[in-house]
């Protein structure tokens, strides 16, 4: 169904129940609402007795980032990638890092406008990759983020999630099917942690991991963001890292970021470093054969090896590419074993430059 505007358009995810209310099925907070209300994620809503979504066409700003910002390692390194973001969230993490887009609730913050060929076309003339739904959770708005990701099939471009992966089974089928890559954040391996700081459940993403390994063919990685005090025991980096080899393969990169203090934890102390080196070496330990270290600069923990014979496939200084040790076709050139990822041809230059973009304005 076309959009009504550029901002609003009617959603299929929810169904009526018997006291009158409405259901959103997007995610498991399931939530039921009465004409007028807003979901938690705020973006989304009843009128004329339907969910409809609030932020199609609009973003709160768009930047060509390193694809290693996101962060992928294995996909297509050193290459640029159009990012952009709405507003809203269907989780309520406590330690949001973009709080000012993810809660806001001004519908006039999302300034820039763009149907999904004009960022298409945007993203081809600038030279990136594609484009990257991140900033907020691409999953509340999941109906433009699939638009332009036709759009960009359409021109040969890729198209990237960046996400926490809680999304219910029918959209989540629908929503990766047009999807290339992802970037899940895996923000604890304790129900404890999910309910108490971000209002989610860890089941459901665990869930959302398992289906991205076993039913799709998108490329993903996972992030972990380790805070002093909650979710940084060397007990709970072994459980988490021995599920994923178990569950998911030991070839599914894993980046273990550094937080700073920010929205409603402000009172944490930032991550030091060997909490971020601990959390790699136990990661190896268990089998994880391509683990990082984030947000710091950290040569050796940012940098791919070969898990055969140790060589250093993929220099990296933050997001800035150094000695590329691979083949064309994405093979160590020492011992010619296949390194798991979007590989092929030569490194990108785009080094950790941060360019803004500013869309042209569509009439409304």
């Amino acid at each position: 169904m076309a959009p009504k505007s550029h901002r609003v358009l009617p959603t299929k995810y929810w169904h009526k129940l018997d006291d009158g209310r409405i259901q959103c099925d997007l995610c498991p907070r399931a939530c039921q609402l009465r004409e007028g209300q807003r979901g938690l994620c705020f973006v989304r809503g009843r009128e004329d007795n339907q969910i409809m979504l609030y932020t199609w066409g609009r973003s709160s700003g768009f930047c060509i980032d390193p694809i290693e910002k996101k962060p992928l390692n294995h996909f297509l390194p050193g290459h640029p990638i159009l990012s952009f973001g709405t507003a809203g969230c269907n989780l309520a993490c406590k330690f949001c890092q973009n709080w000012g887009m993810s809660k806001s609730r001004e519908m006039d913050t999302l300034a820039d406008r763009a149907l999904p060929e004009e960022l298409a076309a945007t993203a081809k003339r600038l030279g990136c990759i594609g484009i990257a739904y991140t900033y907020n959770d691409p999953v509340v708005f999941m109906e433009y983020a699939m638009d332009v990701a036709d759009a960009c099939h359409a021109q040969g471009l890729k198209s990237i999630a960046v996400t926490a992966g809680y999304i219910s089974p029918g959209p989540r089928a629908e929503f990766y099917r047009h999807m290339d890559a992802a970037n899940v954040d895996l923000k604890a391996f304790t129900e404890r942690f999910y309910k108490k700081i971000c209002g989610g459940e860890l089941g459901v993403v665990l869930e959302t991991l398992e289906y991205l390994k076993h039913e799709t063919e998108v490329w993903f990685e996972i992030t972990n963001l380790l805070i002093p005090g909650e979710n940084d025991s060397s007990a709970e980096m072994t459980a988490m890292t021995q599920w994923v080899v178990e569950h998911l393969g030991p070839d599914v990169p894993m980046h273990f970021s550094a937080f700073h203090p920010d929205w409603k934890m402000l009172d944490k102390s930032r991550t030091p470093p060997e909490t971020l080196t601990r959390a790699r070496d136990i990661a190896l330990a268990n089998g994880v054969r391509y683990p990082y270290t984030g947000n710091v600069y950290d040569t050796r923990g940012g940098s791919t090896y070969c898990h055969h014979c140790g060589a250093m496939l993929i220099e990296r200084c933050w997001y800035r590419l150094g000695h590329w040790g691979l083949t064309d076709d994405g093979r160590c050139q020492q011992c010619h074993t296949l390194l798991p990822g979007v590989l092929k041809g030569p490194p990108g230059r785009w080094g950790a430059q941060r360019q803004m973009v500013r869309m042209r304005p569509t009439s409304t």
